[in-house]
């Protein structure tokens, strides 16, 4: 009989959180090992705009996402994978969305000397320019400095690479099966474990589904797609829109965004039918990500109606004033709950770690470093002076 293998961390699940934990992990000298059911990093960590939405974060998330930040420019030099620092661009079409820049960019000052602006206001003849908008579209807009771009289809892969490189080991199409304290059953046999860290996102409710529906851990599907357009200039950044200004925690947290939420709901009630983000970004190779609608259950139905992504197409042809040629349609799926953030030591040293909102991009970098990093380094210090008595 072989002998069990043992990893001072093994991480079930290789998305953005997953390879977060095995970044916190490896960096602390541990030997560590990722499993993932599927062939290849396929989730939600590459359905997405690639957009790392910083400034619009609040509270915990914020905490986690501007940790992410420093990590993803050291990755992004490390790993060798495009980045961009222009910013994230929000355009304001009516006074009330105008508002609520406002009051965000005053509650964001810099609150001490040399201290990073996060937002920046423009003026409506600014916000045209830089998101290639026609003259006459905004009352004004913001750009907010801090946030930053990567290209997810190749970002992923590029950290798993980068910690190949280091010494982690993946195992992809192996399942995890029965997880408790020390040991991970996979499809491949028993792995022991110092550390077990769950990072399966949606997939909580397949591994732990008590626990998933204990924090009303649901799915939520989402309708993208990728275009091209003959716009006259490149987008400078990700751009926002009012529908954006109802959606994140920062902005949400502003007295005017009751007024631009009941606007647009009155305004275009078969988008806010589609729960929908207004949201553009654009690729390397100049073809612009285009999103997205929203649809949550305990299962996202795999048949997409057309009148979302016709919705999508039409609002992108009225906002820029260009028709759009369509590349590639998807659907995303991540996990959602009440809360932003499911985590939860479930026994000792086995960690979930869970972002049940759609900002793991965002935050999830941050998330592994802050949560899985400490329990290591509170590990560690006890394992020191366990040795010393």
């Amino acid at each position: 009989m072989s002998a069990i293998e043992r990893f001072d961390v093994v991480v079930v699940g290789s998305g953005i959180v997953g390879l977060g934990a095995a970044l916190a992990a490896v960096d602390r000298g541990c030997s560590v090992l990722v499993i993932d059911r599927a062939s290849e990093i396929a989730g939600a960590s590459v359905r997405n705009f690639g957009h790392l939405c910083f400034t619009p974060q609040s509270g915990l998330a914020r905490d986690y996402a501007m940790a992410s930040r420093e990590i993803w420019l050291r990755l992004a030099h490390d790993a060798g994978f495009w980045i961009d620092d222009a910013g994230t661009l929000v355009v304001a079409r009516h006074d009330d969305e105008l508002q609520l820049l406002r009051e965000l960019a005053a509650q964001r000052l810099p609150r001490s000397p040399g201290a990073a602006v996060e937002v920046e206001l423009l003026t409506a003849d600014e916000i045209e320019t830089l998101a290639a908008l026609p003259a006459g579209t905004a009352v004004g807009g913001a750009r907010l400095p801090l946030d930053l771009q990567v290209d997810p289809r190749f970002a992923a892969a590029a950290i798993r690479d980068h910690l190949l490189g280091r010494g982690v080991e993946f195992r992809m199409r192996t399942a995890a099966g029965r997880i408790a304290s020390g040991r991970v059953d996979t499809s491949r046999g028993p792995v022991d474990a110092g550390t077990i860290v769950v990072a399966v996102n949606h997939d909580i409710d397949q591994l732990f589904p008590v626990m998933a529906e204990r924090y009303g851990v649901v799915r939520c599907g989402l309708d993208m797609m990728r275009v091209t357009a003959d716009l006259p200039r490149p987008l400078t950044g990700p751009l926002l829109t009012g529908w954006s200004l109802i959606r994140y925690s920062a902005f949400t947290s502003m007295a005017a965004s009751s007024d631009v939420r009941d606007r647009l709901t009155a305004e275009r009630p078969e988008l806010a039918a589609l729960d929908l983000n207004q949201m553009y970004t654009q690729r390397p190779d100049g073809s612009l990500i285009v999103g997205d609608s929203h649809w949550k259950g305990e299962s996202v139905s795999p048949f997409q109606p057309e009148d979302a992504a016709r919705a999508l197409l039409d609002e992108f042809e009225s906002l820029f004033q260009h028709r759009a040629d369509v590349v590639e349609r998807w659907q995303g799926v991540y996990a959602t709950a009440g809360e932003e953030f499911l985590i939860e030591e479930i026994e000792p040293d086995v960690l979930v770690t869970v972002v049940t909102t759609g900002i793991g991009m965002t935050t999830g970098l941050g998330l592994a470093e802050k949560v899985v990093g400490a329990h290591l380094d509170t590990h560690s210090r006890t394992l020191t002076e366990s040795t010393m008595l």
